[in-house]
């Protein structure tokens, strides 16, 4: 089995699956206003600055971690396919609904159904899900907070400017069904 192969598959699927999300499912200027913040300048910069620096110390072996190479690298693919699988499921659950930038349309429903039954951002937990894998994948354990933490910030930053938007499009919806359902984390966050 070529690990490595399979891992940089994986890999340029995540960063496909990102530019898809960033040029066809923006959303269109005639039927949504943006609310967006700066989340999304501030996610991707974070994620560029924390994956490179990320890679940069992977060679310098500051903290590895004390696991086989090859059984690291199998966990890596199986958390990135976990993470990959759970980001697309909740991007197509939401069809036309989910965009690249935090938009509301004023005929947009409030979908509580499958993935958003469990947690209110499962798209934002397959991409912390995907995060883990990288810094595992780099087997070191300060690759593994770099590639992890800061990402992770910049995702709770975005969380917190999209349930603003979301709360003033549905209002009360909003809050029973925040009430109702954890952000990120089922049954804990």
């Amino acid at each position: 089995m070529n690990l490595p192969l399979i891992w940089t598959v994986l890999f340029g699927l995540w960063i496909a699956l990102e530019l898809w999300v960033a040029v066809v499912k923006r959303a269109s200027a005639s039927d949504a206003r943006g609310k967006d913040r700066g989340s999304k300048l501030v996610l991707w910069v974070t994620i560029a600055g924390s994956l490179t620096a990320s890679g940069f110390l992977r060679a310098r072996g500051l903290a590895p971690m004390p696991w086989p190479e090859d059984a690291l690298k199998i966990a890596a693919i199986a958390v990135m396919v976990a993470g990959l699988v759970l980001r697309l499921t909740a991007i197509l659950s939401l069809g036309s609904s989910f965009t690249g930038e935090v938009a509301t349309r004023s005929d947009q429903k409030l979908y509580r159904g499958g993935l958003y039954g469990v947690v209110r951002h499962p798209s934002y937990l397959g991409m912390v899900i995907v995060f883990l894998a990288i810094g595992i994948h780099a087997r070191d354990w300060v690759c593994l907070a770099i590639a992890l933490a800061p990402p992770t910030l910049a995702l709770l930053y975005r969380i917190q400017v999209e349930e603003t938007a979301l709360r003033g499009l549905f209002g009360r919806e909003y809050d029973d069904y925040s009430r109702t359902t954890k952000r990120l984390i089922p049954g804990i966050y």
